[in-house]
């Protein structure tokens, strides 16, 4: 990237939140990758549970010329993609008052859910922006199964989350590059440029 390129993309801060099994980790390690390739500074973070058993898992990245901590505060994440729908609204206290939320419309009842019936939150979408948040509502799971891979889920939100990251195709289509075996590398380009058009006109 050119130095003027960097000059217009602004440092931000990025929270990935979803469970176990849906690659949120991959998504936080390729959106790191991008900022690096980008010309960033970058820190992240992760922190998970019984991830192996559909326990949460959230990452923070951050980027910008320079970063101190991995961890972004309360209240000054730039972008929220939430995987899944409740781990999105557990964590959108952490997203400042304009941010963007990629929610993902996927619902995974928490394991806790299983000994007792307890309903799971209604219209998280719509309650997210009655508190001022720009929201980009993607049935990730259609995407998926329209490409015959359920793995590529995050990558689909990636894409949707790229309008607010500001870096260009060609970084990302790198890092895919990089990142993928040849045998899943397109798949996940098709996933990131359906997840991006989805998100368009929010």
């Amino acid at each position: 990237m050119t130095t003027d390129m960097k000059q217009d993309i602004q440092g931000k801060n990025i929270l990935l939140a979803g469970v176990g099994g849906q690659g949120t980790l991959v998504a936080s390690e390729i959106t790191a990758r991008a900022a690096v390739y980008a010309g960033f500074d970058v820190k992240k973070s992760e922190i998970h549970g019984a991830s192996q058993r559909g326990g949460p898992v959230v990452s923070h990245v951050r980027f910008s010329r320079e970063v101190q901590s991995p961890l972004t505060p309360a209240g000054e994440v730039d972008v929220l993609i939430g995987l899944e729908q409740l781990e999105a609204l557990r964590w959108a206290h952490y997203v400042r008052g304009n941010g963007f939320i990629v929610l993902n419309t996927e619902m995974i009842p928490p394991a806790q859910f299983g000994e007792e019936f307890i309903a799971y939150a209604q219209d998280i979408e719509g309650f997210l922006i009655s508190k001022g948040f720009e929201v980009a509502a993607i049935d990730a799971g259609s995407i998926a199964r329209e490409l015959g891979n359920s793995k590529v889920i995050n990558v689909a939100l990636l894409g949707a989350a790229s309008l607010r990251l500001g870096f260009a195709d060609e970084i990302w289509h790198s890092i895919f590059t990089d990142h993928f075996p040849a045998k899943i590398r397109d798949i996940n380009i098709r996933a990131f440029a359906m997840g991006k058009d989805a998100a368009k006109g929010h």
